[in-house]
């Protein structure tokens, strides 16, 4: 199993993606939404969201070419347990209470959706033509998504590993055949 500790993200990325995580939260914790003084934080708020947005970016285009679908599976939760999916979600929690954050956070989620499943079916060597495959990779997204969100608050690796498992015998019964 990827370990999230070491997916590729350098230490700076890291810090500021924890960093801006931790602020995010605390900002959103301390004011109301719309109150005085929400539209302050507006410029920085956005520049976590273009910071948070690109190293998600670069962390997915940086990913190795993997050998079979449990290799695939990995790489694709190592993205979404790691501390740049942590960020993003705070700032999904930040969009939804500051209406100027709200449009650009959507606007880059739905690109890196994209950017996602494209490079999630390169990985898997498929055919999204055929009947049921993309379907299949947008469920294996959506797993990595869910395991991500478990692992928020407690170490959910054990189990994470055995849906990885799962997941990989899935992909190589039914995408390969």
């Amino acid at each position: 199993m990827i370990d999230p500790r070491h997916d590729g993200v350098d230490a700076e990325t890291r810090k500021r993606a924890d960093e801006a995580a931790g602020a995010l939260l605390l900002q959103d914790v301390r004011r109301p939404a719309g109150g005085a003084g929400a539209g302050e934080h507006e410029g920085r708020d956005l520049g976590e969201v273009e910071y948070v947005a690109e190293g998600r970016s670069r962390a997915l285009r940086e990913l190795p070419a993997p050998a079979g679908a449990r290799a695939v599976v990995e790489a694709l939760v190592g993205l979404y347990t790691g501390p740049l999916f942590r960020a993003a979600l705070h700032l999904w929690v930040a969009a939804s209470n500051e209406p100027q954050l709200g449009p650009r956070v959507t606007d880059l989620e739905a690109r890196m959706g994209r950017e996602t499943h494209r490079m999630a079916v390169e990985l898997l060597g498929v055919d999204e033509r055929r009947p049921g495959v993309r379907e299949t990779v947008q469920g294996l997204l959506d797993m990595a998504r869910g395991l991500g969100l478990a692992n928020l608050l407690t170490d959910d690796s054990a189990r994470r590993e055995r849906v990885v498992a799962q997941w990989a015998r899935l992909l190589e019964s039914t995408l390969h055949d």
